[in-house]
């Protein structure tokens, strides 16, 4: 078992809003929720400031707008987050091979695999130099936990929010977990978590007093034995450089169910087209096209099709995203649509839209023989959609420059002029359908400049400072965060 604090575990802070108020000048230090903003929307991410009102993840966004009605709601811009997240999964690749993404916000680094720790000293000059380049080449805090095994290096950075950094010493895991709940330890989910409050257990302290053969006849041999040994604060667990990608999906869940069967049809043609899209974006291709339908009684179908070879073609996995839908009843409504590609390769069979619009004309020649062929496929065009403004999008007016929509309806849009490195700016509004307004990609979040240095290195005999772990938190993107050892 490893006995330094060398496993390294990051968690943006508040990611997707701390991204939009970085963005948006006018939001900072104010109550954002990132979301789907429909009746059936969740939250994806607050703000620390929204958190004040009761507001968290995977709320309902309709109970949040009860709790926090004067907040900044917007729609997720996951083009931006996945830009951040290549930049600081960048950095994290740099402290060491062994890197383990969890989500777009949070990974594990072994640092003793990259040599850029080997004890408690390096280790949080490690860490209290990856939060400073974080800041620099982002302009978002992180915050950061140190141990000797992932479960407790997330102790550690869930103990650091926000913007702080947390070290736990060797030698003092156990008193450290001890009066933890339960639910503090993976695998350990609301269900399993009642199962054991029954069994009149609540503490990880309380778990290590029951005993394994207890854990085991309660929770089967497997978790028991996994629980028993992390309640003693043993996880042998190591950091699994980033997998392979298994699919590519995207879905959409509509306020309101879809019974038009061609609006269903044109949605999983949408839907196709972007599960391509972010495809082609990873330069991969697939084999077996997935269908995912969700009716009205929330009951879901999924159909696949696999094709001859992997593919990245739009017009492929239009053709058999609707073979698929073909098959399936949407009579009752529709409330969720999916498309998504596994089977993935790195390499495309180029002429496999070929050999199936042969394959097809063949059989059509054999149908009917008497028909001549036709010298010039015609394409069915799928209507051009309403232009919408989703509320924190990026747009661009020719006459005031770049801004963000601050909301839409009954023909009008409302933006806000002004860019991550400007001064709060003024409102304008504007006819949906204007023609010097357009759509517009995000700007970076940080301004570069040629003469700028790059990421802030932290000095062999830079001074960190140590603060006890249960100081009050600052705000997210505020200068108070610090570093802090724990101990019992």
């Amino acid at each position: 078992m490893r006995t330094t604090p060398t496993i390294l575990h990051l968690d943006m802070d508040a990611f997707f809003a701390s991204a939009e108020q970085a963005a948006k000048p006018s939001l900072r230090g104010k109550a954002v929720v990132v979301g789907g903003l429909g009746p059936r929307g969740v939250v994806a991410t607050c703000s620390y400031e929204a958190r004040v009102f009761g507001v968290h993840s995977a709320m309902p966004m309709a109970q949040a707008r009860r709790l926090a009605p004067n907040a900044a709601y917007l729609v997720p811009r996951f083009g931006l987050y996945r830009e951040v997240s290549e930049q600081v999964m960048g950095l994290l690749g740099a402290l060491s091979p062994l890197v383990e993404p969890l989500s777009l916000d949070e990974a594990f680094v072994d640092l003793e695999a990259g040599g850029t720790a080997w004890d408690e000293r390096s280790a949080r000059l490690t860490g209290a130099k990856l939060r400073a380049d974080i800041r620099a080449v982002t302009g978002l805090t992180g915050s950061v936990g140190l141990a000797a095994s992932k479960m407790l290096a997330k102790i550690a950075s869930e103990q650091a929010k926000p913007d702080g950094l947390v070290v736990i010493e060797p030698g003092t895991e156990r008193a450290l977990l001890g009066p933890m709940s339960v639910r503090t330890l993976p695998g350990v989910g609301p269900a399993t978590g009642d199962h054991l409050r029954r069994a009149g257990i609540g503490t990880v302290e309380e778990i290590a007093e029951a005993g394994e053969d207890e854990l085991v006849r309660l929770l089967g041999k497997a978790h028991g034995h996994a629980l028993y040994a992390m309640a003693l604060a043993h996880d042998e667990r190591p950091v699994v450089a980033e997998r392979e990608t298994k699919s590519v999906s995207v879905e959409d869940t509509y306020d309101v169910d879809i019974h038009d069967r061609v609006r269903v049809g044109l949605e999983v043609q949408r839907l196709a087209d972007r599960c391509v899209q972010r495809l082609r974006g990873a330069g991969l291709s697939g084999r077996t096209i997935v269908l995912k339908v969700r009716r009205y009684d929330f009951s879901t179908l999924t159909r696949s099709e696999t094709l001859r070879g992997p593919t990245d073609d739009m017009a492929v996995v239009r053709e058999a995203a609707a073979r698929l839908l073909e098959a399936v009843d949407t009579t009752g409504g529709v409330r969720l649509l999916g498309v998504g590609v596994s089977g993935l390769a790195d390499y495309t069979q180029e002429d496999l839209f070929a050999q199936a619009q042969a394959a097809a004309g063949e059989r059509a020649a054999q149908e009917h023989p008497e028909e001549e062929p036709a010298e010039e496929a015609v394409v069915e065009q799928v209507p051009v959609a309403e232009r919408r403004w989703p509320a924190g999008h990026d747009v661009r007016h020719a006459g005031y420059g770049h801004g963000w929509v601050q909301g839409s309806g009954l023909g009008r849009v409302t933006v806000r002029f002004e860019t991550p490195y400007s001064e709060p700016g003024r409102v304008r509004t504007f006819r949906t359908d204007d023609p010097d307004l357009e759509p517009a990609d995000p700007l970076p979040l940080v301004a570069r400049r040629p003469e700028e240095p790059g990421p802030v290195a932290a000095e062999e005999g830079s001074q960190v400072s140590s603060v006890p772990a249960s100081r009050p938190k600052s705000r997210s993107g505020g200068n108070g965060g610090g570093e802090a050892t724990s101990s019992p």
